[in-house]
């Protein structure tokens, strides 16, 4: 597989080395002189220097073949959602894989129909509600292009369905019940499996729709 890495920082350098490993075929975009010149030393030629937000810059990459994936890991949000949409509209990158550094930019990204992106302050604010959850659901993983949400909840005595059969909740529409984990063991939800307290239920729930499952499994959120 054929990849191009946009930014050449601690991101971009263990991607491409860890990709260099698996045996792909990468080629690294490195902006500033002195960062250049080490992940020269280190990478050799696949190295190349410039902007990549430049057209000549990526064409120099080799965008044009196309790649089968460009990651656009800039520390400029700005920059990887011009790569990024660069890479899809004017060469037909079918992949594309943009960092978000600041979580408030994540609409932009939206916006322009980028569905795959990877933001480090959500994905440790995630873990943080995983491990000290405030109202009982936790959000996991966004599927953007399915217009899915994949969510957990952590069922407890008082929960309205603590000893009520799966097959009988009434969810929201598209919503399911996907596994269980109780005793240390994860079991697949069927219809006749019984919600119990202790229980950590893993859900796919539509986009938007999160609250209502909440509602349906926790109860009414306390202010």
């Amino acid at each position: 597989m054929y990849v191009i890495v946009a930014g050449g920082g601690k991101v971009g350098a263990n991607v491409t080395r860890s990709l260099l490993e698996m045996g792909h075929e990468v080629t690294l975009i490195e902006q500033r002189a002195e960062r250049f010149a080490r992940l020269e030393q280190e990478f050799g030629p696949i190295v190349v220097r410039g902007d990549a937000t430049e057209i000549n810059v990526l064409e120099l990459a080799g965008i044009a073949r196309p790649p089968e994936l460009l990651l656009s890991v800039t520390g400029d949000d700005e920059d990887n959602l011009v790569i990024s949409q660069i890479g899809r509209e004017k060469y037909g990158v079918g992949k594309v894989i943009a960092r978000v550094n600041d979580p408030r930019n994540q609409p932009h990204f939206d916006l322009l129909d980028i569905p795959m992106t990877v933001c480090p302050t959500s994905s440790i604010l995630g873990l943080v509600e995983h491990e000290i959850p405030e109202h009982g659901l936790v959000r996991l993983l966004e599927l953007q292009r399915e217009g899915l949400e994949i969510v957990e909840a952590q069922i407890e005595s008082n929960s309205p369905v603590a000893g009520n059969r799966a097959g009988g909740l009434s969810l929201p529409d598209g919503a399911r019940l996907i596994s269980v984990f109780r005793h240390g063991r994860t079991e697949l939800v069927e219809p006749g499996t019984v919600i119990r307290p202790g229980d950590q239920l893993l859900a796919v729930v539509a986009n938007g729709s999160a609250q209502q499952l909440r509602s349906v499994l926790l109860g009414a959120a306390k202010s």
